[in-house]
């Protein structure tokens, strides 16, 4: 499909790529399923295009998302961070969005802990 035809039948999935939005990890799965990669890309903008929330905010949310230790994607961690940075959003703001991340991974102690202690008084 030439560019033009692509950019006419996956407008969202094309205004990704041009605008450098488009993470190359997701090449295959565009090319094995156009469409598919188009409704998903159309959905994943939502808020970036409804007007709900600031860019600045979007950009604190998908650190958080990327950091997250479920997650933990370097490179979107560092894409979003220079441009919440870009956008005029404090290293100490970005900071408390990344302290608040750990919370996710006190899960892991949550149910750890108590199944240690209960293993250790039963022996």
């Amino acid at each position: 499909m030439t560019d033009v035809r692509a950019s006419e039948a996956f407008p969202v999935t094309q205004a990704m790529k041009d605008s450098g939005g488009w993470n190359p990890l997701w090449d295959g799965l565009s090319e094995l399923d156009p469409e598919w990669t188009e409704l998903y890309m159309t959905t994943a903008m939502q808020p970036w295009n409804s007007g709900v929330l600031s860019p600045q905010v979007i950009q604190l949310l998908c650190i958080a998302v990327d950091a997250a230790s479920t997650h933990m994607y370097a490179p979107g961690v560092r894409r979003h961070i220079r441009a919440a940075l870009d956008m005029g959003v404090t290293p100490k703001e970005i900071l408390e969005v990344l302290k608040l991340t750990t919370v996710v991974g006190i899960h892991s102690c949550n149910v750890g802990v108590p199944i240690l202690m209960e293993e250790i008084a039963n022996r």
